[in-house]
């Protein structure tokens, strides 16, 4: 049996955050911050859950314009959403925070 002459594109995911390029950030933009020993994991999952709710919220732009590619235009008004400063319930975040 011959062996297929196509490689698998695949790429390995890693499945840990980037600790020390994390630290190494915060070190040189905020030098006086303490953070507590899982801090940055806190702020590395933040991301990854901004970078989600974008995604969804880019998506359902693109799927309520009939278009099967998310484009520029649909990130950018999913953005607007979080960044609105009249509606903080969309965020996430709530007043007394």
């Amino acid at each position: 049996m011959a062996f297929s002459t196509t490689v698998s594109q695949r790429k390995h995911i890693k499945r840990k955050a980037p600790r020390g390029f994390l630290k190494h950030v915060f070190k040189r933009q905020k030098p006086h911050l303490r953070l507590e020993t899982s801090g940055d994991l806190l702020v590395h999952l933040n991301c990854l859950l901004f970078v989600r709710r974008l995604a969804e919220e880019s998506r359902m732009n693109a799927f309520e314009s009939k278009c099967g590619v998310i484009k520029k235009e649909h990130v950018q008004a999913a953005a607007k959403l979080f960044f609105s400063p009249t509606q903080p319930e969309l965020r996430g975040m709530k007043e007394n925070c």
